[in-house]
């Protein structure tokens, strides 16, 4: 049990839920008696998703097929965190990086990633905890990454939207845990999912060690939100690649630092 919640509130709402760190957050918890709330755009996948979940589970999984990176995505979601039988937790892990450096991105590419990966995150974690307050109960767990402790990725507004989602959920849990409600940053490595994959990127220059799995993402996430924390970093491998961005010298950062999409050629700028 991830932490101490009413029976009536053992229901979690999980954004980007159909593949990956999401889909193993739900796996997860409806083996621990939780039932569900998947939220993704693919309404084919968020229903065979349900069915499975159901079948090997029992447990009630419901669904809502929205687009976060839109205003009526995400006035959906609020929609249901607001009314219906009440949501203890809940797991911002939608998120998009691009394949494309700044220097060549569009205004419109790089707007989507921020209403997706920080303005939703925002709406969703505020209408969680304004109802979770109420409740005096609730988690949220808003899944942010390493790359966000420091500039790995040169040429990607990826890490500094990750950065946000950090520092955020530190400051909202700060203030919500004097009500019972907690809220948590997710900041794992390179885990092994579609991910990359489905937004271009060439992982095949990574070394095998930093790979992560999802299912000790996920069972380190719970254990570090059990134990109250704001920020969860799984492995020790990565906390110590953590420990190094933060107080390492900013250009033996930069020196280690690199981009998996490649360098910008000067003909491109």
């Amino acid at each position: 049990m991830p932490f101490d919640q009413p029976a009536t509130e053992r229901r979690a709402l999980i954004t980007g839920a159909t593949a990956g760190i999401g889909a193993e957050f739900a796996r997860q918890l409806a083996a621990d008696g939780w039932h569900l709330v998947l939220v993704a755009r693919d309404a084919a996948r968020l229903t065979e998703s349900a069915a499975e979940l159901t079948s090997r589970h029992g447990r009630e999984v419901e669904t809502i097929s929205a687009d976060l990176s839109t205003d009526e995505g995400c006035t959906e979601v609020e929609r249901r965190l607001a009314g219906g039988s009440p949501v203890g937790l809940v797991v911002n892990n939608a998120g998009v990086s691009l394949n494309t450096p700044f220097l060549t991105s569009s205004p419109e590419d790089e707007a989507r990633l921020l209403r997706l990966n920080v303005h939703a995150v925002m709406r969703l974690t505020l209408a969680a905890v304004q109802s979770m307050v109420e409740r005096r109960s609730g988690a949220v767990i808003n899944v942010s990454s390493v790359s966000g402790f420091g500039p790995v990725m040169p040429g990607s507004t990826y890490p500094a939207s990750k950065a946000w989602v950090t520092s955020f959920s530190e400051s909202v849990g700060l203030s919500a845990r004097d009500f019972g409600v907690r809220v948590m940053a997710l900041c794992p490595g390179y885990t092994r999912t579609e991910y990359h994959d489905r937004a271009g990127i060439d992982t095949s220059k990574t070394p095998g060690w930093m790979w992560l799995r999802a299912d000790e993402v996920v069972t380190g996430a719970l254990r570090d939100l059990r134990k109250g924390k704001l920020v969860s970093v799984p492995v020790w491998k990565y906390k110590l690649m953590v420990a190094g961005l933060r107080h390492a010298p900013r250009r033996l950062v930069e020196a280690f630092s690199q981009d998996t999409r490649g360098r910008v050629s000067p003909e491109q700028r």
